[in-house]
């Protein structure tokens, strides 16, 4: 069975919802990456040097990143020679599988749930990245499934950062755990495990200064909430997830690299994914760092923040191609 026929089956199991909001998502990123190889591979017939390079190029613009895109190329210069394809066409189901392979990496996309009593999250990441939001349409997701969930405001220092989560908080019908601005992030997380424990809730939600990553006492912060976390749920926090804006591209990768060595990071939200042509910085994250892919953004709606699922992320861009080699066999 081919390659493509194997995901359209895979994504068939899947809700059709969720599968559009992907497509839609990621419709920018599949114009500048899937329709530009197609019409590489409709003018080059042939698979040479030059064709290579221009692969490469399209690549690296879509900010697959160029440590990735050297190694996709190589694997794929192996495998023309391999199974000694001649045909440019034959060569997408393979860049396809390549892809899914790299995204689908051995990590678990699931988010790490407690095995009984309360989850806790912390979320960190600089500011402006949709951190906030990312919160609060996490919080819809949860309590859509029938779980209870607390807020916590520990972003102190940003002005605004506390009402902007108790707008979220109204938005989705979920308390928030706050102090007034300037306050001691740690101090706030200890209030919130309280009240938390006390109301006896599912899943503890809890917001970070986002500064930036190479200020030391921002890690010395995150290493305080860690503890009052810590000693109050010793399991926790289950996940630790550094939320990045994707259409900032490989300024993206470099937070993730500074934050991931440093501050305990268990997994990658990617936002504004809908946004940005530059959707390839997944596959550069992905293939990079040693960090899951667990949420990403794909809109502005509440339930546009979806799990990541690299055959749905694959399939979203080769849709149109998948269709086109549909109708051809129909014909």
């Amino acid at each position: 069975m081919s390659f493509f026929k194997r995901l359209k089956e895979t994504i068939a199991s899947k809700t059709e919802a969720v599968t559009n909001i992907f497509k839609d998502g990621l419709a920018k990123t599949r114009t500048a990456i899937v329709e530009k190889v197609e019409e590489l591979i409709t003018r080059r017939k042939k698979i040479d040097e030059a064709f290579f390079e221009e692969l490469e190029e399209i690549l690296i613009g879509a900010d697959v990143g160029v440590n990735t895109v050297m190694q996709l190329i190589d694997d794929l210069r192996a495998e023309v020679k391999a199974r000694k394809i001649e045909d440019a066409s034959d060569l997408q189901p393979v860049l396809s599988e390549k892809l899914v392979e790299i995204l689908k990496g051995v990590d678990d996309p699931e988010l790490r749930m407690a095995e009984s009593g309360m989850t806790v999250i912390l979320f960190v990441g600089v500011n402006g990245v949709g951190k906030t939001t990312t919160i609060g349409k996490l919080a819809h997701k949860f309590k859509s499934e029938g779980k209870s969930v607390l807020l916590a405001a520990g972003d102190t220092f940003r002005a605004g950062a506390i009402e902007q989560l108790e707008v979220w908080g109204q938005r989705v019908g979920v308390d928030v755990i706050k102090q007034s601005a300037g306050a001691d992030p740690a101090a706030v997380m200890y209030d919130a495990v309280q009240a938390a424990k006390q109301r006896g809730v599912d899943v503890l939600l809890c917001d970070t200064a986002g500064r930036l990553q190479n200020k030391t006492n921002l890690m010395d912060e995150l290493n305080k909430i860690f503890r009052v976390i810590q000693r109050e749920v010793p399991t926790a926090p289950h996940e630790v997830l550094l939320v990045l804006d994707a259409t900032t591209g490989q300024n993206a990768l470099s937070q993730a690299k500074l934050f991931g060595e440093k501050s305990g990071v268990t997994g990658l939200v990617l936002t504004k994914l809908d946004g940005t042509a530059k959707g390839g910085i997944i596959i550069a994250i992905r293939n990079e760092l040693n960090l899951p892919v667990k949420l990403v953004g794909l809109g502005e709606k509440m339930d546009d923040l979806q799990q990541f699922d690299s055959d749905q992320f694959v399939h979203a861009l080769f849709a149109g191609l998948i269709q086109k080699k549909d109708e051809e066999e129909q014909a």
